[in-house]
């Protein structure tokens, strides 16, 4: 398996860095434009998660995204090195955008809700000293 690797300072304003990476290996791998923008923004989500949850001082501060890929199609890990993320709870929350007001609304769940509608698999693994999301998507 062939892979691209980028470390990333976990700030939001290097998050169109691994966007603008995922484009460039994904156009070379080809995957349509619908199935390009449907990763970027899963990406996005678990980038965003790893600034939001994942950044320690002592480590730098810093995310590791590696995107790996054969013929079976391509493998996104995004990895922060910060507090455990609680996954399965977080799953059980998860769901789509519910109520007919915006007051019905609840903070949390919807960016594991996208990741999984979006990629064809989403693992998450977490410890005391790392997170890795894990976003695959085939090809054809």
């Amino acid at each position: 398996m062939k892979a691209v690797r980028l470390q990333i300072p976990a700030d939001a304003d290097y998050i169109d860095l691994v966007r603008n990476n995922l484009l460039g290996v994904a156009t070379k791998l080809g995957f349509s434009f619908e199935e390009i923008e449907d990763m970027k923004v899963a990406v996005s989500e678990a980038c965003s998660n790893a600034v939001l949850h994942g950044a320690k001082e002592e480590t730098g501060g810093v995310i590791d995204v590696s995107f790996e890929f054969d013929t079976a199609g391509l493998v996104i890990r995004v990895v922060n090195y910060g507090v455990p993320f609680a996954y399965s709870d977080a799953r059980k929350a998860a769901s789509g955008i519910q109520g007919n007001h915006p007051s019905e609304l609840r903070v949390g769940g919807l960016g594991i809700y996208l990741m999984e509608a979006l990629m064809d698999e989403v693992e998450m693994s977490s410890d005391e000293q790392r997170t890795e999301v894990r976003l695959m998507k085939y090809r054809g």
